[in-house]
């Protein structure tokens, strides 16, 4: 039988590529969502991959979450946190309700939803733990100190959960991707992407979510097994680590 992945905000953006490329190598998919029922809704019949909504944020939400996708599809083996917020502002003028979202969603919700799974992942002697961080996370990002700051928590908390978890055949592991062409980043005026952005990519365009899927399709495979408490820097050489 197929192993079963769960993959936070996997509707949309880099979650979206994340989840249909592992359905389409033979996974059984569950895709969580926060808020946007419209499009989870379209992502299900457009691919046939299981939508389940909760709050990463929320620590008994994501209990509650983890057994009914395992109950409904199988043990989890795979888990890809991606789910991810922004609430941009400078430091000075950050609200504590800014940092609080942020780090609730990217930091704390890295935890909500590992904890739960990873007890089973022990137990069956196998998992695949996969944070997708974020460029800002090593180099840091003006309006960005909340963000940068849980993303680089997400590969700190990587680095020591690897180290307790290699005896059990688990890898953890982070991605780290810089411009994705998501709905997000291609909200950025034209202008601006062009003559402040892109002329600091030395490969001169934005990354695709599939380049990121296929990252993911990798560490999640047994021949990704000997890679552990790593970052992946997936940025086309804007920062390198």
């Amino acid at each position: 039988m197929s192993r079963v992945a769960l993959v936070t905000g996997g509707t949309r953006g880099i979650g979206a590529a994340v989840s249909k490329a592992l359905h389409a190598a033979g996974y059984r998919v569950a895709a969580t969502y926060g808020g946007n029922i419209e499009a989870a809704k379209k992502f299900n019949e457009e691919t046939g991959i299981a939508v389940f909504q909760w709050d990463v944020g929320d620590y008994d939400a994501c209990v509650e979450g983890a057994a009914k996708v395992e109950a409904e599809i199988g043990p989890v083996e795979i888990l890809v946190a991606n789910a991810g917020i922004t609430r941009d502002g400078l430091f000075h003028k950050m609200t504590k309700d800014q940092w609080s979202q942020v780090i609730r969603i990217n930091l704390d919700g890295l935890f909500n939803i590992t904890r739960p799974v990873i007890e089973g992942m022990r137990a069956r002697n196998f998992g695949r733990i996969i944070v997708i961080s974020s460029i800002n996370g090593h180099k840091g990002q003006f309006g960005q100190v909340n963000y940068s700051a849980a993303k680089a928590g997400d590969i700190g908390f990587i680095k020591a959960l690897a180290q307790e978890s290699a005896t059990k055949g688990i890898t953890c592991n982070a991605i780290s991707p810089g411009y994705i062409a998501t709905e997000m980043v291609q909200a950025i005026p034209e202008d601006v992407l062009k003559a402040k952005i892109l002329p600091h990519i030395p490969v001169g365009r934005l990354g695709q979510p599939e380049e990121i899927a296929r990252a993911v399709l990798f560490l999640a495979s047994d021949e990704g097994g000997f890679i552990t408490g790593s970052t992946l820097s997936i940025n086309g050489g804007q920062y390198l680590t």
